[in-house]
């Protein structure tokens, strides 16, 4: 296979999934196989697309080889789950140590601290719990505007035609719409 790439373009291998699953298949095979996450990239969500390009699309293949489509780098489940517990821990540590901080410089013995401490971290659980749940739905709901429209998008940038090969080759295991190469302006 020759690798070749116009002077100032990128070279992307693009598929489109039908199913999530498959998709984080992909995705971790690609990285097991040495590809870097941020050789790899995902549309946008649809008010992304809708503000850069002033329209959405009906199906994967209208937006694929489009250069100008917003992306976004993948985040895992796992990242995900870690962003999640971060954001109920966070809140929770912070109002607890507040709350026992001020229940001890207001001159209260160390029960009242205590409880002011169990009191304060329920609260802020209860904030880190409203955050992390927001960032879970709104990650779901990008990924359900994708498949109404027929698949997730996924490009992955190429450096070689070794790169190349094995991209496809992977991806044609797990992607179930258009898999293609093309050439797009501009680092990516």
């Amino acid at each position: 296979m020759r690798f070749a790439s116009k002077p100032g373009h990128v070279r992307e291998t693009v598929a489109a999934f039908k199913d999530v699953v498959e998709l984080e298949a992909a995705i971790d095979e690609l990285l097991e196989s040495g590809f870097d996450r941020a050789e790899i990239s995902l549309l946008a969500s649809e008010k992304a697309v809708e503000e850069k390009l002033g329209h959405y699309y009906a199906k994967p293949a209208e937006i694929e080889d489009d250069p100008d489509a917003p992306r976004i780098a993948y985040v895992s489940k796992e990242s995900l789950g870690a962003a999640e517990g971060a954001l109920i821990s966070g809140p929770l540590y912070v109002a607890a140590c507040t709350s026992a901080g001020l229940a001890i410089a207001a001159g209260g013995p160390l029960a009242v601290a205590a409880g002011a401490a169990v009191v304060g971290g329920g609260a802020g659980a209860l904030l880190g719990a409203f955050l992390a749940g927001y960032v879970g739905q709104r990650y779901s709901r990008h990924i359900e505007e994708q498949l109404e429209h027929g698949g997730i998008v996924l490009w992955v940038n190429l450096r070689d035609a070794a790169h190349e090969e094995r991209a496809a080759e992977i991806l044609s295991k797990h992607a179930v719409g258009d898999l293609h190469v093309h050439e797009v302006p501009g680092p990516r």
